[in-house]
């Protein structure tokens, strides 16, 4: 990307990242040692469930029904409420709204340094992107450890660890974490971080906002955790009803947890794409856009499209559990079509709202790997957004087997295999730049390559599930389970993944060790493969999911993914054993541009100043003119770094 920094940065008082810029003393400040954080955002969440418990139970005594046998799901929907306003209040997300409301000047605190700024609610994007990072790698970790419990179930048909209940609550329990992990796993960490930086953005658009959508993501994981001392909930992640209305009070946790991350991934689709909108630097064109923004994009506008619906079905289902609505009802003239109709218009967008980042990321490492530009760049971008167009007219495909109108199903079938198209360009765009490539097989693209292997298994079994007599035969059962984990965890998860790996060293100034990266790769591509493709016989073979006993002619497929899985879980220990040597115990330093990339985002200084460029760049090309001649070796952002082009590339023409 060449790049001209001739502009000075113009910064209106109104305007300064943060509000909070260290030089500035005309704005009321403290400390931030008075500050709120991570401590006092428990303590408010505590509080907060405690009072909405007592407020349910004193609104509710003078009634006499109780709406789950004994237990008052009023008052644990408004304890559950009212703990994450509690947490919110705690952690300051609402200190500039009730300043503002109340006509007084909001206080602004002073920059803190340290690692201590990661507890706290912080308007830099930087700071909010590692956060995510390490919330995300919760979640994958918690449900991590449920997945291992579901297949030390499953290692014997006859022989039990947990009973049918305790075992349908552990798999709801890690349907729903993971899914929800899933939604944020790469937009969260990596797209908080990375778009400001690719577009040349001295910040995102709402600052407050994108850190409301971090700390209400949090907030939404402990609400959804808190189903296990409400004795879980029977429904699997998808939570249909009759189930969910014959459910006890965990169900009101399920229902929340959702409506909470809802929340706040409407609030991050709508900043982020703001923020692409308004705030790309001169000469950053749409046809200059990075490929993982153009990903991003589209992925936030599903966020900010898709998940109003599902947050409306989470709130129909509470008001059914707690003041005895009927939407989903059938007794009472509810239906539960209701819920798969609003659950599925949501969720499958939600399938390409984990799917589309980590197209974007494999798309953004492959030219810096190849050392090719991008092939056919814009159909890549045209294939992003046609599949987030496309991915709202392909919901009832779920509901083939469910009984309702027969007629629809032909236009379903029809657009499921539509989507396809698209997906397919995004596709062939990496296997064109692939073409002739000298590739590089650092971490990342080992990764990255991996992306396309898995995905394209889940993507064909995907066809097939389109298909009505097909999906009539193998529906609700293993062969679905496993196109799902190969299309969500075998593209979004390797993709996580390979952005790591690529981008760590921009984000903490250390390179990630390539031995212990390398055993990571291998080990997980191998047993994610040894675990999930036996599943496609298992299912073929007519075990269902969600069951804790099988046939005992297939416990030898039924071992066979067990082992493996624990060897995946292994996996993930070799990572994170990576992560600990190499950012803390033996780090080494990061050159300021390891991968020789002509990304923006790579030609900053390192670390990265707090409003990224002290000079705003110009931008003369794409990022992607890798093996062409006649531009300049050096591109000089005014921020004291020049940045070395490879020796095996010629850089682009300006």
């Amino acid at each position: 990307m060449t790049i001209s920094a001739e502009r000075p940065l113009k910064i209106a008082p109104e305007d300064a990242l943060s509000h909070a810029h260290p030089h500035r003393t005309s704005w009321t400040e403290r400390p931030g040692w008075l500050s709120q954080h991570l401590g006092t955002a428990i303590i408010g969440g505590i509080l907060g469930y405690v009072f909405g418990h007592w407020l349910g139970n004193y609104i509710t005594g003078a009634y006499p029904y109780n709406a789950n046998s004994g237990q008052n799901s009023s008052a644990d929907a408004l304890a559950l409420i009212f703990g994450v306003v509690g947490w919110l209040l705690g952690i300051g997300a609402f200190n500039y709204p009730l300043a503002k409301m109340i006509g007084r000047e909001p206080k602004h605190e002073v920059p803190v340094e340290g690692w201590t700024k990661y507890f706290r609610y912080t308007l830099d994007h930087k700071v909010v992107g590692k956060q995510y990072i390490v919330g995300v790698l919760l979640f994958l970790f918690t449900g991590g450890l449920l997945a291992m419990a579901i297949r030390t179930e499953l290692l014997n048909p006859t022989t039990h660890v947990f009973g049918p209940g305790t075992y349908i609550e552990i798999v709801s329990e890690h349907g729903t974490i993971m899914m929800m992990m899933a939604t944020s796993v790469i937009i969260g960490p990596i797209g908080n971080y990375f778009v400001p930086l690719m577009i040349g953005s001295r910040r995102m658009a709402f600052p407050r906002i994108e850190a409301f959508s971090f700390w209400i993501f949090i907030a939404g994981y402990a609400v959804i955790f808190s189903a296990l001392p409400y004795g879980g909930f029977p429904t699997g992640w998808t939570g249909y009803a009759p189930l969910q209305t014959q459910a006890g009070p965990g169900m009101i946790s399920y229902l929340l947890g959702f409506a909470v991350i809802g929340l706040g991934m409407m609030a991050a689709g709508f900043n982020i794409a703001a923020t692409i909108i308004n705030y790309r630097a001169p000469g950053m064109s749409w046809s200059r856009l990075p490929i993982f923004v153009w990903a991003v994009l589209a992925t936030a506008a599903l966020l900010t499209l898709a998940t109003p619906t599902l947050f409306a079905a989470g709130l129909f289902g509470v008001l059914d559990k707690t003041v005895q609505t009927a939407f989903y009802v059938t007794e009472h003239g509810g239906s539960s079509y209701l819920w798969q109709n609003l659950f599925w218009f949501f969720g499958h967008p939600e399938v390409y709202i984990m799917a589309l980042p980590g197209f974007g990321v494999v798309a953004e490492i492959m030219p810096v790997f190849t050392r090719k530009p991008l092939f056919a760049y814009k159909i890549a971008a045209a294939g992003m957004i046609g599949v987030a167009l496309l991915s709202f007219f392909v919901w009832q495909h779920h509901l083939f087997q469910s009984g309702i109108n027969p007629d629809m199903r032909p236009l379903f079938m029809l657009t499921t295999e539509l989507i396809s198209l698209p997906t397919g360009f995004i596709f062939l765009v990496g296997m064109g730049t692939l073409y002739r490539a000298k590739i590089r097989f650092e971490v990342p693209m080992l990764f990255a390559l991996a992306v396309f292997f898995n995905f394209l298994i889940g993507g064909v079994t995907g066809v097939f599930l389109s298909d009505v007599p097909v999906n009539v035969t193998v529906h609700g059962g293993f062969f679905v389970l496993s196109h799902f984990h190969y299309t969500i965890m075998g593209g979004l998860l390797f993709a996580f993944m390979a952005g790591l790996y690529y981008w760590l060293p921009k984000m903490t100034g250390k390179m990630m060790n390539k031995k212990l990266g390398l055993w990571h790769f291998w080990t997980m591509f191998i047993f994610f493969n040894l675990t999930f493709f036996p599943m496609f016989i298992i299912g073929l073979l007519g075990q269902p999911r969600r069951v804790f006993t099988y046939a005992k002619n297939l416990q030898t497929l039924n071992d066979f993914s067990s082992i493996s899985a624990f060897l995946l879980g292994f996996s993930f220990l070799i990572f994170f054993a990576n992560l600990m040597w190499s950012m803390y115990i033996k780090p080494t330093p990061a050159p300021a541009n390891p991968w020789d990339s002509l990304g923006l985002e790579w030609q900053t200084a390192n670390p990265v100043p707090l409003y990224n460029f002290e000079r705003i760049p110009v931008i003369m090309t794409d990022p992607y003119h890798y093996s062409e001649e006649g531009a300049p070796s050096v591109a000089d952002l005014g921020v004291g770094v020049k940045s070395p082009v490879s020796s095996g590339a010629k850089p682009a023409k300006s």
